[in-house]
């Protein structure tokens, strides 16, 4: 046991006080070759991380979206981050069930200073229920980058009653 124990180490510290091990077939590290880049040829207007389906799974159309703008806009918060700003806003919809809440940019070329949006919600069909407050507030978010902001001096966002204006200084 003790001769065994003593052949392992002296084996060892040979094998590792080589230099030319490091570089020969015998140590593993050196069965696979290096990774190497190579150039595929580029696809015009493909994306190689969304996956191109077809057959029974292939992807159907996007249904366009078919939100009403919520009732009241009760806050709106413009957070600076790096890269732009975050447009933050919290609202009350007229009644329960509200779902895919989103932040959608109009289109105004009247006021080339201003920037535009409507908060609009969808809502289950058939459902009427207004219930609490609490259970009818809404919160989104949108991220706006410096380059959009330039040349903005307010933000506004509309619902269906109102709409909140925020200035960025």
């Amino acid at each position: 046991m003790r001769t065994s124990i003593i052949l392992l180490l002296t084996a060892t510290l040979t094998l590792s006080a080589c230099g030319a091990v490091r570089d020969s077939r015998i140590n593993p590290f050196n069965w696979f070759g290096n990774s190497r880049a190579e150039r595929l040829p580029a696809d015009a207007n493909t994306n190689p991380l969304i996956p191109e389906r077809s057959g029974v799974f292939a992807r159907r159309p996007e249904a366009p979206y078919a939100g009403v703008p919520v009732a009241v806009i009760d806050d709106l918060a413009i957070e600076r981050s790096p890269g732009g700003a975050i447009i933050r806003v919290r609202a009350t919809a007229a009644r329960q069930g509200a779902h895919e809440v989103r932040l959608i940019e109009e289109e105004d070329e009247s006021d080339a200073t201003t920037l535009t949006y409507t908060l609009k919600a969808q809502f289950p069909q058939g459902q009427r229920r207004v219930g609490p407050k609490t259970s009818r507030e809404l919160t989104a978010a949108r991220f706006v980058t410096s380059n959009d902001l330039e040349g903005i001096r307010t933000i506004r966002v509309k619902g269906a009653r109102n709409a909140r204006v925020s200035s960025l200084r």
